[in-house]
């Protein structure tokens, strides 16, 4: 692994962390490297639980793959922390007869982005590498409105002449497509990587659990540190893991747009921007309650926070723990996020330590004697 560095390099005001060490740094690399497609998280689940073990008290993995770290698992009253370890890819389809592959999404993938992207298809045999072909742009000048990207006309070269070498190499029909772009950090001020939405927030937890632990902190609840499944694609691996675990607090961390960057009007999408710190959403899922003790706890630790409002739904895992099993108190703290379903996704490193700040301290002003009742 290449050595990264948060020291002064581009900058004149370069950012000083103050909780991510180097040793999570170097966690953090390993595990945004490595895909976790949706339906296929087992190997970053893997780096996520060896990471967390040592920080709490027991480990668990439900039938579809959500894992959870336990402390105090004696306690009666339970506290989750969600983040989903997802990322968004891309399923083969169909072959056709000169080698070209085709394929659907898994997820929210943009196909605007696909046109030469290198790729990996996921295969039994180990990973082919590929590429999405775009025609050059002397071959487009036909004098008619220029074609765009679309599902119909993106696809993968692996370099074969034939449907059968294609097949050779053990690619087939459902094999599942991740793009191969790698983690760094920018101008020592932003994280920079595919599938930060949102093992950003797999991370984050993981840091909480890890300050729990290594501040010596006792909690009177039984907190649940959850990495959850399939989010991309209706939130379920959140779904089950509400019904299963029945938890009586909901804290979930997610991903929002920086709305300040080309092309996006704050009318429609809201204004907040990375470096402003951690955005809290208002909404019908959203405990009222519980986001004020959330807004207190950032007052009284001067965290700055941003506001959102969502309109139905949050469209993140806060909506499956929210309504279940009658009714579960649930907060949504996001982390704003440039270029979202890109491969460069990026978040200020300063958003991410404020946002573990304002999870930790939340917990520690957290009770079980906390009346979540409206009258």
């Amino acid at each position: 692994m290449r050595k990264l560095s948060l020291k002064k390099k581009n900058t004149s005001k370069p950012y000083k962390p103050t909780v991510v060490t180097k040793a999570s740094l170097a966690f953090l690399e390993r595990y945004i490297n490595n895909p976790s497609p949706t339906g296929f998280e087992v190997e970053g689940q893997k780096l996520w639980l060896q990471y967390i073990k040592p920080f709490v008290d027991q480990v668990h993995v439900d039938t579809y793959g959500s894992v959870y770290g336990v402390v105090n698992p004696k306690a009666d009253f339970k506290v989750v922390i969600e983040a989903h370890a997802d990322e968004i890819s891309w399923f083969v389809s169909y072959i056709t007869e000169n080698g070209h592959i085709h394929v659907k999404r898994n997820g929210g993938s943009d196909h605007i982005i696909a046109p030469s992207k290198r790729v990996n298809i996921h295969t039994k045999k180990g990973m082919v590498k590929a590429v999405f072909g775009w025609p050059a742009i002397h071959t487009r000048r036909d004098g008619s409105k220029e074609e765009t990207p679309n599902l119909k006309n993106i696809s993968l070269d692996v370099g074969a002449k034939t449907k059968a070498e294609v097949e050779a190499m053990g690619i087939h029909v459902g094999c599942v497509v991740t793009y191969e772009d790698e983690f760094m950090v920018l101008n020592d001020r932003y994280f920079v990587g595919r599938a930060l939405d949102n093992r950003i927030g797999g991370f984050m937890i993981a840091e909480v659990a890890r300050l729990i632990k290594q501040n010596k902190k006792r909690l009177n609840f039984g907190l649940y540190i959850a990495n959850c499944v399939q989010e991309e694609v209706g939130l379920r691996g959140a779904e089950m893991l509400a019904q299963s675990l029945k938890p009586d607090v909901a804290i979930i961390t997610d991903v929002c747009h920086d709305t300040s960057t080309p092309m996006i009007n704050k009318i429609l999408e809201g204004d907040t921007v990375c470096g402003k710190g951690p955005v809290l959403t208002y909404g019908p899922a959203v405990h009222n309650k519980l986001l004020g003790l959330v807004f207190d706890t950032a007052a009284e630790n001067k965290i700055a926070v941003q506001r959102d409002a969502a309109s139905r739904s949050t469209g993140t895992d806060t909506d499956a723990f929210a309504y279940a099993n009658g009714g579960i108190p649930s907060a949504l703290i996001s982390l704003p996020l440039r270029y979202m379903h890109t491969t460069v996704e990026m978040a200020e490193i300063k958003d991410v330590e404020d946002t573990i700040k304002l999870i930790y301290n939340t917990l520690l002003k957290l009770s079980p004697k906390f009346n979540f009742k409206y009258l």
